[in-house]
Order: C-alpha cells, then structure tokens, then sequence
C-alpha cells in the first residue's frame, strides 16, 4: 500500500495526520483527490484557472489548521502576510476568468447569430459522453477514455442529421455525487453553455451497478443548474431532454427492460454503433420541435435568386425539378419560422 484513500469530502489536518502517523503512508481525502484529476485533464486556460480556484478553498482550510499548532515543540502560525498571499492569489485568478469567460460569451453569441442549433451532451462522468459525440459526427480527432472526468472542457463538434440539419453537439464535463461544497463553482462553470443549449442529451451507462442512482443525481442537478440558469425555456429543456441508454451491448436486456419503457430510454452502444441511426432521427425530431423549425417543400425559379437563398439560410434535403414546370424545381428545407417570414417578405411579398 502507497496511499490510503478515505472517501470523505474534506479531512481536518489534525484527521489527515493521526491516520498517516497510524498507517506510514500518505492519505488524501475526496476533495484532493478530485482536484489532482481535474489538474491532470485541463488543457483549457479557462478549465486550468478553474482548478486553481478551486484549490483555494482547501489550502485556505488546511493552512488555517496550521495556526497555532505544535508539532516536536516547534510552534506554527498563519501569518497576515501569508494570508494576504491567497487574497491576491484569488484575485488575480478571477480577473482572469473574468478575461477568458468574456472571450466565450463572444464565441457563444457567434454561434447564436450563425443559428446553428445547440445540442449539449450531459451525463455522469464516464457514462460515454464523447464516445457517443463521435459515433454521431464520426470526428475522427475525438479519443474518448475510459477515465473520470477525461472531459473537462466544454468543447464543441459539428455533426449533421440525417436531412442535412448543420448541428453543434456540446461535450461536457462529467457529473460526480458528493462534489465537495469547493468544487461545485468549477462544475458549474463549465456547464453554462449545456444549460442554454436548444436539445440536451442525457447519457445514461446501463452497464454500471448505480446506473439508477446515477441517473437520479444528473436529473436533480441538471433542474437546479436550469432553474438558476439565464435559459428562460428551462422547464421545457428539462422535459425535452433525450435520454440515451449506452453500453447497451454490456448488459442483458431484459434486465433494464423496464428503464426502457419508464424513461423512455433510446438504448445505443456507442462502441458498435447500435441504435445511433435511430438516435439521430430523435434528435432531429426533438430540434425541430424545440427550435420552431419546420420541413416543407417550396416551389422556386430553377437557378433562381430563391433557391441561392434557401442553401443559405435553411437545411435543404431534397432538391428536384418540377414535374409540371421545367422551368421550376422542388425544394424541401428544414428553416426556422423567423427565416421562413424573411423568405416570404423578400421573395413573395413582392
């Protein structure tokens, strides 16, 4: 043995020494140890400073503990000057959040502009999130891995229905219970993009033995992170999510059989690709639904200023010549309400 792990959100420093002194090996407790996790997969700056903050918090307690403690007749104090240290240290780290979330409000107001839908990815950390993103845009560049919280960052991956729908599919960070009261700024952070996303998915892993309570522990979370959320459509966000079995090719199906039919669970493997295809005529579904876009064929000027238009500003599916006019075609679009009132002001109208 070279470490002890006690699951415990924080150790008192006087706890932390007493049960090294009893086993001669170092012990950390679950916050620390969530912190080295997260240190060993940020590559973001936003995702690094994140971290940092959060480890403010737990030197700020333990070095607090040091005060006044005698340890061999050597006494220890936590001095102004120390404590001024952490102060300065935590403001420069919000100031340069501050910097960096600005930096990505920018890029989230150019994707609103671009009115491309947002679907974020959610689930427990490990249920599969960006296994599922690759299976469904078939980004090659994605390396998903069987670790907690190998996603950190909120990234984004451009992916295509099956009627030509452009979609950008959001990963996530994972979730974890019993997040130490520190770390729940840093998870929520980087979920503020998922939150104001058009479609959320939520990834279920029907192979792992907690896979209910899992699931319970998203579900609650992902409703207090919308109530208090800038999304004024939370509510129908919340009752809209997809819920996405995977791993489905790990267990005995009749043994979640009733998940299926309670949660209307979409079963997928993401590893074998079973029920992606399926998966991805619910999402399209669902987008439709929750972003006022509609399917409908228009009858435009063949090679017109029309048609010009609609591969501009809509998702065409179909394109074919009009059996009763030559001189026209047939044109089915996936197009929001608010475009389609454009085409009509700028094209019929007249």
């Amino acid at each position: 043995i070279t470490c002890v792990f006690v699951s415990k959100s924080t150790l008192t420093l006087n706890q932390k020494q007493n049960l090294e002194s009893s086993f001669g090996v170092p012990v950390i407790d679950r916050y620390s140890i969530v912190i080295q996790i997260m240190r060993l997969h940020a590559t973001s700056m936003e995702a690094k400073l994140q971290v940092a903050m959060a480890e403010l918090p737990y030197i700020r307690s333990q070095t607090e503990e040091i005060n006044n403690l005698t340890v061999k007749n050597i006494r220890f104090s936590f001095t102004d000057e120390q404590r001024q240290v952490l102060k300065d240290r935590e403001k420069k780290l919000k100031n340069e959040l501050i910097r960096v979330r600005g930096h990505r409000e920018l890029l989230r107001s150019k994707r609103k502009k671009e009115n491309i839908p947002i679907v974020a990815v959610v689930g427990y950390t490990n249920a599969g999130k960006t296994s599922l993103i690759k299976a469904l845009t078939n980004e090659q560049r994605l390396e998903p891995k069987d670790q907690l919280f190998a996603t950190l960052d909120v990234t984004a991956h451009t992916g295509m229905t099956p009627s030509n729908l452009k979609v950008i599919f959001m990963d996530t960070v994972g979730f974890m219970s019993e997040i130490p009261t520190g770390l729940i700024e840093c998870f929520i952070a980087t979920l503020e993009d998922a939150m104001l996303a058009d479609l959320i998915i939520h990834v279920h892993d029907v192979s792992h033995e907690n896979y209910p309570e899992q699931r319970k522990h998203v579900e609650q979370t992902l409703r207090s992170l919308l109530q208090n959320s800038n999304n004024a459509d939370g509510e129908r966000l919340f009752n809209n999510i997809v819920n996405v079995g995977n791993k489905c090719d790990l267990v005995n199906l009749d043994d979640i059989k009733q998940w299926t039919v309670s949660e209307n669970l979409h079963l997928i493997s993401s590893k074998t690709l079973v029920g992606i295809g399926d998966l991805m005529d619910v999402v399209e579904k669902q987008i439709l639904l929750t972003t006022n876009r509609k399917k409908i064929t228009i009858r435009v000027p063949m090679g017109g200023a029309e048609s010009a238009w609609l591969y501009k500003n809509s998702a065409v599916t179909e394109f074919v010549g009009d059996p009763e006019n030559q001189q026209k075609c047939l044109m089915t679009v996936i197009i929001s309400e608010a475009k389609l009132q454009q085409f009509r002001h700028i094209f019929v109208n007249k």
